[in-house]
C-alpha cells in the first residue's frame, strides 16, 4: 500500500504543478481589443459568405473565437495573428480604403486562396469549416473581374483606337514620388526585360530590371537581391486586332520595387510603390501603404523568389551556350 503511494504522489505533483502553472498563465492572458464595425465590404451575397467563414475571424473586428482560441498561451498567438491580419485587411473598415484599393485587396484575396496560403493552414486544422472550395474561389474571382471590368463603349474605344505604349504616358516635368519616397522614372523603358507574365484579368505585364537586378539575375544572386536592385512591372490591358494579334492596349500601372535594406526594413528591404493612370498618381496616403497592403502577399507567395512575384528569366545565355556545347 505505501509502495503505491509513493509511485502515485509524484505524478499528482507534477499534474498539480502543470495544472498551476496553466492557471497562472490565465491572469497574463489579455482580451483582444474590440474595434467598431466603421463600414462593411458591400458584395454580393455568396461573395460575403465566403469572406465570413473564411476570413472575418482574422481580418475584421467581429471575432467568433472558440473557447480554445481564448485561452493561453493560444490566445497570445491568435491574438498577435489578428492583431497583424488587421493592419493588412480589415474588413469592418472597409469605407476607408478607396476604390482602387478595394480591387487591389481582392485581387490579393484571391492570389492568397488560389496558392492555397489563406486560410493558413495551421488556422484550418483547428477550424475545418473555414476551409475552401474550388467553388469559392471561382466565386471570389468572378467577383474580382467583376471590380475591373471595362464597359462595352470603353471597350469599343480600345479596340478601334491606336495601340497605345508606355512611351505615349504624359510625364509632367516633375516625375510623381510614392508616399515611401519612391520615384517614378521612365528610364525603366530603356532596360533589359527580365520576365514577362500575364494575369486573368487580360493585363500583359512587362518586368524590367536596371544593371544590378539584371546582374542579379544573369549570376542567381537573389537571395536577398542586392541593394541597389530595381524592378518594375509595366501593365497593360490586351487588345486584341481583327487578326487575332494579342498587343499591349490601355497602360493600367507601373509598378516599382527598389531594393534598400536600410530604408525599408519593415518590408523586407524593398520599396513599392506603383504609378497608375496617364497622370502617373502615387498608390497610398502615407509611407505605410507597403507594410499594409503589399509586403503580406509577397511574402506568402515569393519568399523563394526574393520577395518576387515572378521568377526572372535569364537575360545572359552565355552560360546556356556553352553547356549545350558540352553535350
Amino acid at each position: 500500500m505505501d509502495t503505491t503511494k509513493k509511485k502515485r504522489n509524484p505524478i499528482a505533483f507534477i499534474f498539480l504543478v502543470i495544472l498551476g502553472i496553466f492557471g497562472g498563465l490565465q491572469l497574463f492572458s489579455q482580451p483582444l481589443e474590440g474595434k467598431k464595425v466603421t463600414g462593411k465590404i458591400e458584395a454580393p451575397k455568396e461573395v460575403i459568405s465566403i469572406l465570413e467563414n473564411s476570413c472575418f475571424n482574422c481580418h475584421s473586428n467581429q471575432q467568433n473565437l472558440s473557447w480554445y482560441d481564448q485561452i493561453a498561451p493560444v490566445s497570445w498567438v491568435v491574438n498577435k495573428d489578428i492583431k497583424r491580419a488587421r493592419e493588412v485587411l480589415n474588413f469592418s473598415e472597409w469605407e476607408t480604403y478607396s476604390p482602387a484599393e478595394h480591387q487591389g485587396k481582392m485581387y490579393a484575396i484571391l492570389n492568397m486562396m488560389q496558392s492555397g496560403k489563406m486560410p493558413l493552414h495551421e488556422y484550418t486544422l483547428l477550424h475545418p469549416s473555414a476551409k475552401i472550395s474550388q467553388k469559392d474561389i471561382e466565386i471570389i474571382r468572378k467577383y474580382t473581374l467583376s471590380l475591373s471590368s471595362v464597359n462595352p463603349s470603353t471597350q469599343k474605344k480600345l479596340e478601334t483606337s491606336p495601340i497605345s505604349s508606355a512611351a505615349s504616358i504624359q510625364i509632367s516635368a516633375k516625375l510623381p514620388v510614392s508616399p515611401n519616397g519612391v520615384q517614378y522614372t521612365p528610364d525603366f523603358k530603356n532596360w533589359k526585360v527580365i520576365s514577362m507574365s500575364t494575369l486573368f484579368d487580360n493585363s500583359i505585364r512587362v518586368i524590367y530590371g536596371n544593371d544590378i537586378a539584371v546582374k542579379a539575375v544573369e549570376t542567381e544572386n537573389f537571395h536577398p537581391w542586392p541593394d541597389g536592385s530595381i524592378v518594375v512591372k509595366s501593365v497593360w490591358k490586351q487588345q486584341e486586332l481583327p487578326n487575332g494579334e494579342i498587343r499591349p492596349g490601355k497602360f493600367i500601372n507601373a509598378q516599382f520595387m527598389v531594393k534598400d535594406s536600410k530604408q525599408y526594413k519593415d518590408t523586407e528591404g524593398w520599396g513599392f510603390a506603383k504609378f497608375s493612370g496617364d497622370d502617373l498618381h502615387p498608390t497610398g496616403k502615407t509611407a505605410s501603404f507597403a507594410k499594409e497592403s503589399c509586403i503580406a502577399c509577397h511574402r506568402q507567395l515569393a519568399e523563394k523568389t526574393g520577395y518576387l512575384f515572378d521568377v526572372p528569366m535569364k537575360v545572359n545565355t552565355q552560360r546556356l551556350i556553352e553547356n549545350l556545347q558540352k553535350k
